[in-house]
């Protein structure tokens, strides 16, 4: 895990969020929420919704914040693959449903691969993170996303909560 940026700040921020601040606090589109079990991150992101952003994602980086991703949003639901072709980090990927839920994890993908990662079927979103986080935050699928993005009468975690 050498790309995260201050270790010691990333154990305060797992501490603080999992005491259950991040609920009472307002969706933003620049960040994002996810509700593991008892645990609750908060990510600052950038999202990709355009076929251009969606195409480039985070290829080319040398390294990513601890507690930043993408989110690549999509109209509707629908089939999606991802590949880590020029992408220089690892990532996990998390394959999300148009409610908010986590249906699929992929952990670890390996930088500059060009194999095909299948996300499945009727996904909306995908939210990519640093390999090894969603094991660190013990973010398991089932996990619930919030984020203005996602419809409020379909969210299962809506930002109105």
């Amino acid at each position: 895990m050498a790309q995260f940026k201050g270790i010691g700040a990333l154990l305060a921020a797992i501490v603080s969020l999992n005491a259950g601040s991040v609920a009472a606090l307002d969706c933003d589109i620049g960040r994002l929420d996810i509700k593991s079990g008892a645990n609750t991150s908060r990510f600052v992101i950038e999202i990709a919704d355009t076929n251009e952003l969606r195409a480039t994602g985070l290829m080319n980086r040398e390294s990513m914040d601890a507690f930043s991703g993408m989110l690549f949003v999509y109209d509707a639901p629908r089939s999606v693959s991802f590949w880590m072709k020029n992408t220089l980090i690892p990532l996990d990927m998390l394959f999300i449903g148009e409610t908010g839920e986590v249906l699929r994890i992929h952990e670890n993908a390996i930088p500059l691969d060009a194999t095909s990662i299948p996300g499945g079927t009727d996904i909306q979103y995908v939210f990519e993170i640093n390999g090894g986080m969603a094991s660190l935050l013990g973010i398991t699928e089932g996990a619930q996303i919030k984020h203005p993005q996602i419809d409020a009468d379909l969210a299962i975690w809506p930002c109105d909560d």
